[in-house]
């Protein structure tokens, strides 16, 4: 009888034993299957990246073969006018030689036009290759979270203050810190690269505390992102610089709660290497 007793215990640990190994194994398969639809479609966001790259590569340097065809033609038609201007004794040498000058001219200044838009192309190739690293960093987030742009050249990286800090708070979360962790890892990897961090609010005023109004607060917040990417993640401050924008630079209406909180925000600029753009400029002295 004692017998009988022991064994009932026994033949239900094996039930519930064999009834939690499919569970597991359900679950393994279904995080698996999350993983993978994340990877696909990832990869999938890279592989475009990659073929409109190669497709503007491709076009701009079919244009700059047709515009140095252009070029080539258009110095031989000169010098043939020249000839047969000369020919006809309607110029002298001197002043065939005086047109020719002019026209030498007119061509390095376009040789110097083709290299800045050399330059701009390159440029947005770089900051093509850049979004898609921070994108591919941080994975498939929600897009009211982070959000990462080009326009007018220039790479922004927009996160939420839900992500980042508490209402009123300018002490950044535990959770967020991860975040600025991926993006400073591809940062830190482009050691060329300077770049400000903007806080911004929305428009309703800060009760006065510690700090005074939306000005402080936005600029506490980014002083507070500044730190963490400096001495959590190493990236010279020197590279850094830390903004506050208030309320006067909203993204939505802030007469709805949504726009509102698309309007809490900071914002990683990447600035443009103007000191190289000015040498460009400055390269024609004649």
């Amino acid at each position: 009888m004692r017998i009988e007793r022991l064994a009932i215990p026994v033949a239900l640990i094996g039930i519930f034993a064999s009834c939690s190994a499919p569970r597991k194994l359900r679950e393994s398969e279904a995080r698996y299957a999350r993983l993978d639809s994340l990877y696909t479609s990832t990869e999938a966001q890279r592989r475009k990246c990659e073929e409109d790259a190669a497709r503007a590569a491709a076009a701009y340097k079919d244009k700059l073969e047709n515009m140095s065809e252009q070029q080539t033609q258009l110095k031989a038609n000169n010098s043939q006018m020249l000839d047969h201007l000369k020919e006809l004794s309607v110029i002298s040498s001197s002043q065939a030689e005086s047109i020719k000058k002019s026209l030498d001219n007119i061509g390095a200044k376009d040789a110097y036009i083709k290299d800045l838009q050399s330059a701009i192309a390159r440029k947005d190739s770089l900051n093509m290759q850049l979004v898609m690293n921070l994108k591919g960093a941080i994975g498939n987030m929600d897009d009211k979270d982070i959000n990462i742009k080009v326009e007018k050249g220039v790479v922004y990286i927009d996160i939420s203050d839900k992500l980042l800090f508490k209402s009123g708070s300018y002490e950044v979360a535990d959770r967020a810190k991860e975040v600025l962790g991926k993006v400073a890892k591809v940062l830190i990897n482009q050691p060329d690269i300077e770049f400000m961090v903007e806080g911004h609010t929305d428009n309703v005023p800060y009760r006065p505390n510690v700090l005074l109004d939306n000005w402080d607060l936005s600029v506490k917040r980014a002083t507070s992102v500044v730190r963490i990417l400096q001495n959590q993640y190493n990236i010279p401050a020197s590279r850094m610089t830390a903004a506050g924008r208030s309320e006067f630079i909203p993204v939505a209406s802030n007469d709805t709660p949504e726009g509102r909180a698309a309007n809490r925000r900071t914002r990683i600029v990447i600035l443009p290497q103007l000191d190289q753009f000015f040498k460009l400029l400055e390269k024609p002295a004649n």
